[in-house]
């Protein structure tokens, strides 16, 4: 049976686009949802323009509530009735009563090879620390931030001449080959790691 996917995010999307592409054919899931927290979202322009339903919930209503705030989210996407819900750049830090409805089936990707560098700044503080490889993770989401279990990762080699900026250009390029490719393998309900070189 074909999976539905709900896809949150804050900014362009670009994993929700490579996400989206990659859901067609013999894909084991379909885009049924594109939600943000913002109406400027550009990402929702991408999403309507690959023909994904789209909605948001503006956070900024809620400040200080947000247990409010992703009611009102949680409304929204449940009510497109999706299997699995993935994180692609949603820049709201989700509490337990939330991930606990999802439990299992929400995923994120995060741009450092997990468990190093939780949080924000990944780039530069993999640069600070002299690392020589860096990536990305794809892992379901718990609520502990950035430590649910970890189902993919892509190794980026670090350059003597990387910046922050640069280095963030080559890891997204592997973020969007990555979360793909475990999204097709989880839709199927396959946990096994996927690592890309």
């Amino acid at each position: 049976m074909t999976k539905r996917v709900a896809i949150l995010l804050s900014g362009g999307g670009s994993n929700m686009v490579a996400l989206v592409k990659s859901m067609t054919g013999d894909h084991p899931a379909r885009p049924v949802l594109v939600m943000a927290n913002s109406e400027n979202a550009s990402g929702l322009d991408k999403a309507r323009a690959l023909g994904v339903d789209t909605d948001w919930v503006d956070h900024r209503p809620f400040k200080g509530d947000r247990a409010a705030f992703e009611d009102a989210l949680h409304a929204r996407i449940d009510a497109a009735k999706p299997d699995i819900l993935c994180l692609a750049g949603f820049m709201r830090v989700l509490t337990e009563g939330f991930v606990s409805r999802w439990q299992g089936r929400m995923l994120n990707i995060h741009p450092s090879l997990l468990p190093k560098y939780r949080g924000l700044h990944t780039h530069a503080r993999a640069l600070e620390a002299g690392d020589r490889e860096h990536g990305c993770t794809v892992h379901e989401v718990t609520p502990q931030l950035d430590l649910g279990p970890i189902l993919g990762q892509a190794y980026v080699p670090v350059k003597p001449d990387d910046t922050p900026d640069t280095l963030a250009a080559r890891v997204l390029i592997s973020e969007h080959q990555l979360y793909p490719a475990v999204l097709r393998r989880f839709a199927t309900g396959d946990r096994t790691l996927v690592q890309l070189p």
